[in-house]
């Protein structure tokens, strides 16, 4: 992953570890080493930086077997990363506060500016144009929708960024949602700003 240009790269992965640690500290909750490993894994099944799911959970089911490491934390772990993904919103539920502290610090990472810049440079290496007015916001998508249908970065945010400050499951995850995710709002003015070639100068 040290490689990878679409925002999955391996600071991507130190950045949601230090998060989800912090969520846990801030609360006092969690085990820190389950935490700790699914933050590092989670991306490694990843189908979009895998040939295949069934290619991406091989080669996470192959790490964990490599380690020393009790039956129970190495289901515990590929639990949390298995139910961490979107979806298009077709999320799983969860149940236990070690994967809704990694969940809120994977989603946390794709608000705000870092956020913004991910979205870009995953948009960009999918193809995708930066904005198509002519496109419709996608409501209500399959799977199969989310990840192949057409859409541009900026519809991404109103499909997944924009809907995330409401989705985070922790204290501390709400927290620090708010910023980032007025950050977005402001972005997105902005950009619509210089779309339309408003040009207006305030000089008060």
């Amino acid at each position: 992953m040290g490689t990878d240009s679409t925002g999955h790269d391996w600071f991507h992965v130190d950045r949601v570890r230090n998060l989800a640690l912090y969520i846990a500290k801030c609360e006092g909750k969690g085990d820190l080493f389950v935490i700790e490993m699914a933050s590092l894994l989670h991306d490694i099944p990843d189908e979009k930086l895998n040939s295949s799911l069934e290619e991406g959970k091989n080669n996470l089911n192959s790490f964990l077997s490599s380690l020393s490491l009790a039956p129970h934390l190495h289901a515990v772990i590929i639990e949390i990363i298995e139910t961490l993904s979107f979806k298009g919103g077709n999320e799983s539920s969860l149940h236990t506060f070690e994967q809704m502290a990694v969940r809120d610090a994977d989603r946390l990472d794709a608000i705000g500016a870092i956020g913004i810049a991910r979205a870009f440079a995953y948009g960009g290496k999918k193809g995708q144009l930066l904005y198509d007015p002519g496109l419709q916001v996608r409501e209500n998508m399959t799977i199969e929708d989310y990840r192949k249908g057409k859409s541009s970065t900026i519809h991404h945010f109103y499909e997944k960024l924009l809907l995330l400050k409401d989705k985070m499951l922790t204290k501390t995850g709400k927290q620090i949602a708010l910023e980032r995710h007025q950050f977005l709002k402001t972005f997105l003015e902005q950009f619509y700003k210089e779309w339309n070639g408003d040009y207006e100068v305030n000089n008060s």
